[in-house]
């Protein structure tokens, strides 16, 4: 794929437990790129009072009003589905990613092989240091920061 010129997805899932049969999505964030520039965003969150543990709660507890808010997992993944299209996702390469986004045929592929990087439990402190950003909490706009100041 060619960041530079291709249309792609950077997404990122936060959720509840790391195989989708046990957990909830309770945010997933995703940017439209056409090349480096941005098209549009996807900022959905599951319903506050549906998740049982306030440290669920807390992660989450930034820009309220910034997001949509869905009843249900499928829901979530219905929208971004519907909101994603055919293009090809740029993943964290993670267990849970992976494991939620099972059922979407769109081509998925690492972002870290973009940065020449690899996952690790640290990465995201590690792209804020190699490429002086600003720390976030959209995961998902340092991810595309990274890739602009890589490429």
């Amino acid at each position: 794929m060619n960041l530079q010129k291709d249309n792609y997805i950077i997404l990122e899932i936060i959720p509840t437990a790391i195989r989708k049969e046990k957990g909830d999505i309770i945010q997933l964030s995703a940017i439209k790129l056409q090349g480096l520039n941005l098209i549009d965003r996807f900022d959905y969150r599951l319903r506050e009072d549906l998740i049982a543990l306030e440290d669920f709660k807390k992660l989450i507890s930034y820009d309220k009003e910034a997001f949509t808010y869905k009843d249900s997992t499928k829901e979530i993944l219905t929208a971004f589905k519907d909101w994603v299209g055919d293009l090809p996702l740029l993943i964290i390469d993670n267990l849970y990613t992976e494991n939620y986004l099972v059922d979407l045929d769109n081509q998925k592929e690492s972002i870290f092989k973009y940065l020449d990087a690899e996952y690790n439990d640290h990465i995201i402190e590690d792209l804020i240091e190699q490429y002086d950003l600003e720390p976030s909490n959209y995961i998902v706009d340092l991810l595309y920061e990274s890739l602009i100041k890589h490429l």
